[in-house]
């Protein structure tokens, strides 16, 4: 039994113990044992709104703009300028998307008469957006655990949360492609190394090089001129899919983390790609070296995530426009998949292009992808899983 309930129940026993020996004996003494019981409630909730007004709390961080996943230093003040003691303070964290470092949920304070208890550690913010960190409320509970009143905090901190870069030494998805086992430099080549190349799964059978493949007892495909793909893009879904924030954070951090990771690997390496995403219509943003990547990344990080948002939708629109035409690789970072997705994906491969599609989520995928080939490939990524060594 909750122990506050418990001093209730003894409270009532004692209370209807006094009435009944004033009842049967009378006297001084019994009718005082009465009145003090009875007036022992209201004493204490009195001394609780005394509490209540009078109680000082402070709290700050270094800066209310925080990257995702960083420890930032975290301050705050509990203090007690009254005359009174204050038995009991509980203090109540927001835990849903941060945590302070060093400090339990719920622990109880004392504090006399001019006390007042400095706490200094880190808080850590888990996922990018803005909302609310810190201290949530304080719960302030009577000298005889019959009451507890909660005491909101006022002004609370809202942080205004960055998403974290990931790095990633390589990327597993595309390592056992023949096409891009070769050295970076091939990325930013102009001209074609060979006329013919490897039979990869995809290629159009009229495409085969029958001269060739005979020659070298292997399917090869003639490399026709100006057919060397170079370029690359991603495809970011920005779709909001939930109304409830504690399962639309962790989904659109995730998407961003991907997102980051990818553009930090090829913008350190100098590779050039394009991101294209809906903001109320297609958004392009092209990279071309690590130069421009402060700028991908402060674009990244504003990124707004809409119910009204199709990632399909834009995906059709490039392809319509031409804008994956040079493409070598599409990567896609979504977060549902169905057969729009499949039959556009599938086009792609038809006209040469390596698609990569990493799949945030926490269902079993097994069904979504009709045909999973060395040329398309779908990696399913956890919300709450790390993406180093997955992608």
């Amino acid at each position: 039994m909750d122990k506050m309930k418990l001093h209730r129940w003894i409270l009532l026993a004692l209370w209807i113990l006094s009435l009944v020996i004033v009842s049967f004996y009378g006297g001084a003494v019994s009718y005082g044992l009465f009145f003090c019981v009875t007036l022992l409630p209201a004493i204490s909730f009195l001394y609780l709104i005394f509490v209540y007004r009078s109680f000082t709390l402070y709290q700050q961080i270094e800066s209310r703009n925080i990257v995702a996943g960083q420890p930032q230093p975290y301050y705050f003040v509990l203090q007690n300028d009254s005359f009174f003691a204050f038995t009991s303070v509980s203090v109540k964290l927001f835990s849903s998307f941060s945590y302070v470092e060093k400090l339990p949920d719920g622990i109880v304070y004392e504090l006399l008469p001019g006390d007042k208890f400095p706490y200094e550690t880190k808080l850590v913010c888990r996922y990018r957006g803005e909302y609310e960190v810190g201290i949530k409320e304080i719960l302030i509970t009577d000298f005889f655990r019959l009451f507890r009143l909660r005491y909101a905090v006022p002004g609370t901190i809202k942080a205004l949360v960055l998403p974290r870069i990931i790095r990633v030494k390589e990327l597993g998805s595309i390592a056992d492609i023949p096409l891009l086992s070769r050295q970076v430099s091939a990325f930013t080549q102009t001209e074609p190394d060979s006329t013919v190349r490897n039979y990869m799964d995809g290629d159009a059978l009229k495409q085969i090089h029958w001269k060739a493949t005979a020659r070298r007892q292997a399917f090869m495909v003639r490399n026709k001129t100006g057919e060397e793909k170079q370029s690359i893009s991603i495809l970011c879904d920005t779709k909001r899919y939930y109304d409830d924030m504690k399962k639309y954070l962790p989904v659109e951090n995730k998407i961003l983390e991907i997102l980051l990771a990818l553009g930090f690997f090829f913008a350190e390496k100098n590779i050039p790609f394009s991101l294209y995403y809906g903001q109320s219509g297609m958004v392009c943003h092209s990279v071309k070296e690590m130069n421009d990547f402060d700028a991908f990344y402060q674009n990244t990080a504003s990124i707004q995530f809409d119910k009204t948002e199709d990632a399909r939708a834009i995906l059709a629109q490039a392809m319509s426009t031409g804008s994956f035409r040079n493409n070598k690789i599409v990567f896609c970072i979504l977060h549902a998949w169905d057969d729009s997705y499949d039959s556009l994906t599938a086009q792609l491969v038809s006209e040469g292009i390596i698609v990569v599609i990493y799949l945030i989520t926490e269902e079993n995928p097994e069904d979504c992808l009709k045909q999973n080939s060395l040329r398309r490939r779908l990696i399913v990524l956890p919300v709450d899983a790390e993406p180093e060594g997955r992608l």
